[in-house]
């Protein structure tokens, strides 16, 4: 029995040191995305071989010694998404409905048909600003009594999973579609006007996963990330990020977008907010994300529920209370990422080896 808690323990090990390597291999990356689950795989382990084996010797005590730096290091990257963090979004003190937005983000997996569902979750939640990725030509369709309500509207429907819909209620300033790092990898620039006439601009985003279906490295990921990043910190002006971004809260690239952008994240404090994967329980993960600048406070942050996608919808609720800015931290990068963000864009954008011959 020792020998197999043993085996499990080292692979915990494995799986826990090779995410601090910054390669960009998908089999790397995606090491990310599992650290609750590894932190209990590693306490088992530990609980196991301590039970069968005890730690008597030098060498087991220094197979427990790493055991349990494995599940700390964990615990130290999930903890901001607890509520034993400090929220870094403060609740609002003053909503005041022109002053107010509240946006609902949903990835329908392409495949999935339940658009009745979906409709039903909108209408419940009545959101300002809908934002639905992998949609093909069938959920533009499906979704077009949403124009009634929500008139204004940018649709780039594709039959290649990342296709996207922004319908909206509040005027859409200037909206457009680009593809920032993949030419069929699309997403959506705008700026959004609230009642009050404030102009918000809102990017929202889908970059491809790193996994062996869709892409061998993350590198491209990243660098659309930190594009919208950097370009978000230049604009200086109000800003809100949402999207399925395929990376989890707690990595480093989600954390160096923070950085590199100023922006705030209201998950920090609260919780996970699990939104993928649906139908796996025990295997989920924050992929979808909201991010927004300091001159918001949060009204509200909850996950909607399931309508036969592999995703759950998300819902935010934001405050334009410009005063917060002078309360709440914005993150801020060092030389170092800069540095660091510059690169991942310059390798994402440079000419790849073709493969085969030519």
């Amino acid at each position: 029995m020792a020998a197999l808690w043993l085996a499990v323990g080292v692979a915990a090990l494995v799986a826990t040191l090779l995410p601090l390597c910054r390669r960009g291999a998908w089999w790397i990356r995606v090491l990310d995305f599992p650290r609750l689950q590894l932190a209990v795989v590693a306490a088992a382990a530990l609980g196991g071989f301590l039970f069968a084996a005890g730690a008597a010797r030098l060498p087991e005590q220094l197979f427990v010694a790493a055991l349990g730096a494995c599940v700390a290091w964990h615990a130290y990257m999930i903890a901001p998404y607890t509520p034993l963090a400090r929220k870094q979004v403060e609740d609002s003190r003053r909503a005041e409905p022109e002053a107010s937005c509240r946006l609902v983000f949903a990835n329908v997996q392409m495949q999935n048909r339940n658009a009745a569902r979906l409709l039903e979750i909108l209408r419940g939640a009545d959101p300002d600003v809908i934002l639905v990725v992998e949609a093909d030509r069938w959920w533009q369709e499906r979704l077009r009594d949403l124009e009634r309500t929500h008139p204004h509207s940018v649709q780039h429907p594709l039959d290649n999973t990342y296709g996207m819909l922004l319908f909206s209620r509040l005027a859409l300033v200037e909206p457009r579609v680009e593809f920032l790092i993949e030419d069929d990898i699309p997403s959506i620039h705008t700026r959004l006007r609230l009642p009050n006439g404030v102009e918000v601009a809102l990017h929202c985003l889908h970059p491809r996963p790193p996994f062996p279906t869709e892409a061998e490295r993350s590198t491209e990921r990243d660098a659309e990330l930190l594009v919208v990043g950097r370009r978000v910190k230049a604009a200086q002006r109000p800003a809100i990020v949402m999207g399925d971004l395929n990376d989890v809260a707690w990595s480093h690239t989600n954390y160096l977008f923070q950085d590199i952008s100023g922006l705030l994240d209201p998950r920090i404090g609260r919780g996970f907010f699990n939104t993928f994967h649906a139908k796996l329980p025990g295997l989920r993960f924050p992929l979808d994300h909201f991010f927004h600048s300091d001159h918001f406070r949060l009204l509200e942050l909850r996950r909607l529920p399931r309508f036969g996608s592999d995703h759950f919808p998300v819902c935010v609720g934001l405050a334009w209370e410009p005063q917060a800015a002078r309360e709440q931290e914005e993150p801020e990068a060092e030389g170092a990422q800069q540095r660091e963000a510059g690169e991942r864009i310059e390798q994402a954008t440079l000419p790849r080896p073709r493969e085969g011959p030519t």
